[in-house]
Formats: C-alpha cells, sequence, structure tokens
C-alpha cells in the first residue's frame, strides 16, 4: 500500500496563535502514525520562483487513507482552527509510490 504524504505550505500570520498550534499538532500527528519528515527549517526556491509561504512541513504517513483520515478526525479539526488564526497557506495529501 503506498505511503501518504501530507505537505503544508503556510504563512504565520499570528506567532502567538501559531505557536498553540505548533505545540499540540505533534501528539495528534503522531497518534495517526505521522511521521514529520520537514517542520519549518530552511527553504529555498530552485526553479519557477520561491516556495509559498514561509514555512514548509512534510508529514508521512502509512497509507494515503490514514493521512486523509488525520486530516478529518475529531482530534485535528480542533487544531484546524489554530492554524488557520495564526497563519494562511494551503494543506494537501499526496499519495506516495511503492
Amino acid at each position: 500500500m503506498p505511503l501518504g504524504y501530507v505537505i503544508a505550505q503556510v504563512t504565520v500570520t499570528d506567532p502567538e496563535a501559531f505557536e498553540k498550534y505548533r505545540a499540540r499538532v505533534p501528539e495528534v500527528t503522531e497518534g495517526y502514525g505521522g511521521e514529520y519528515l520537514a517542520r519549518g527549517g530552511r527553504q529555498q526556491g530552485l526553479e519557477g520562483g520561491k516556495p509559498t509561504g514561509n514555512r514548509t512541513v512534510l508529514v508521512r504517513f502509512a497509507s494515503y487513507e490514514r493521512a486523509v483520515e488525520w486530516y478529518h478526525s475529531n482530534e485535528y479539526a480542533e487544531l484546524i482552527k489554530l492554524r488557520q488564526a495564526g497563519s494562511n497557506g494551503t494543506l494537501f495529501v499526496v499519495e506516495g509510490v511503492e
């Protein structure tokens, strides 16, 4: 079964509000088997312009379905509001290759 990857590209607009999200999300993500492969850090556009947002996060899940389940979970639904209060951006899931 192919892995699932959640990719978030955000611009933090309210660092204090975003910190509330950032502090709580690992427990929920890891509870669904998510593993952070990138969580902020340096980024640089190599082709086609600069990255969207000032923060990119990459999380690996055991499957595409598990990643979607995590996003739609009650636990993460609470955190979505915190993320949106402190940032703007995109979040999407991509199916990996076998």
